[in-house]
């Protein structure tokens, strides 16, 4: 069985999001990450992160203000 854990990272400034997502994916190993954001830069920069260490994003806009990263491995 996938392990799918979220961790919500809104209304934290950068450089927080990006290292707490960094964290969290080697802390998993593998399996699925979903992040959540309130901040285009903070998205861009965790996205960024998740890449460097071997995870593969999918970014979609949950609402008007909601990223929404699932990171998979």
């Amino acid at each position: 069985m996938t392990e799918t854990k979220t961790l919500d990272v809104r209304g934290l400034s950068c450089p927080e999001p990006a290292m707490q997502t960094r964290e969290a994916l080697l802390a998993l190993g593998s399996g699925t990450l979903i992040v959540l954001s309130d901040s285009f830069t903070s998205r861009t920069n965790i996205e960024r992160a998740g890449n460097k260490i071997g995870w593969k994003a999918e970014v979609t806009q949950a609402d008007d203000e909601t990223y929404r990263i699932t990171f998979t491995k």
